[in-house]
């Protein structure tokens, strides 16, 4: 056998376990409709929240006005929860579309680790926002969601592209900052969520969805 011919036979092999063992029919598109998903979320909730105010100015006090007025933070979680779910859907609707497009299977063992590595993370840091609600602490709320979230996509990259290990830490590194600027959280919840979720898609379905 010729030295060429072997070669793409390692290069085939290589190939197959790469299939094998990742999880690769994550859909660039729907981490572009996630993201504007999230911009419109964060247009209503800068609407209840500041008000004809100022975005950039420090107003840690308007979390205690809404803290005040229940219907504000039931309105607040309702469009945080239909940008969730609208954003699931959107991800398993497509994410079945390109894998049956490509024939490639959607669930499998390396699908349920790449799920249950994402929801440990995910889990634990709704139960604590939940718990920061509860206790009124509002201004570190965006921050808990975004580390939350970007350990869940650093736990899950592991499993499929390595493009969601560099999202994740973006995102953990983005709510860090928002710990430290509490007043700021629905800026830092918009770039997370919403700029860098669209960024991250298009280059995703530029380089594995064309």
């Amino acid at each position: 056998m010729k030295e060429n011919e072997i070669q793409d036979e390692l290069t085939s092999i290589r190939s197959l376990m790469e299939r094998s063992s990742k999880f690769i029919s994550l859909s660039g598109l729907s981490g572009v409709l996630a993201g504007i998903y999230a911009l419109i979320g964060a247009a209503l909730g800068y609407k209840i929240i500041y008000g004809s105010g100022g975005f950039f100015s420090y107003r840690e006090y308007v979390m205690a006005d809404v803290n005040r007025q229940p219907m504000s933070l039931y309105t607040l979680i309702l469009i945080a929860l239909a940008v969730l779910v609208a954003s699931i859907v959107t991800g398993v609707v497509l994410t079945f579309r390109k894998a049956k497009k490509k024939g490639q299977p959607v669930w499998g063992n390396t699908s349920r680790q790449l799920l249950f590595n994402m929801a440990v993370p995910l889990f634990t840091g709704g139960a604590l926002m939940l718990v920061l609600i509860n206790r009124g602490y509002f201004g570190v709320v965006a921050s808990a969601s975004l580390i939350f979230y970007g350990l869940a996509l650093v736990n899950a990259s592991i499993f499929t592209f390595k493009d969601v290990r560099y999202l994740g830490i973006c995102d953990i590194f983005l709510g860090l900052l928002a710990g430290l600027l509490p007043g700021y959280g629905l800026l830092f919840w918009a770039i997370g969520f919403g700029v860098l979720h669209i960024v991250y898609g298009s280059i995703m379905y530029l380089k594995y969805d064309r």
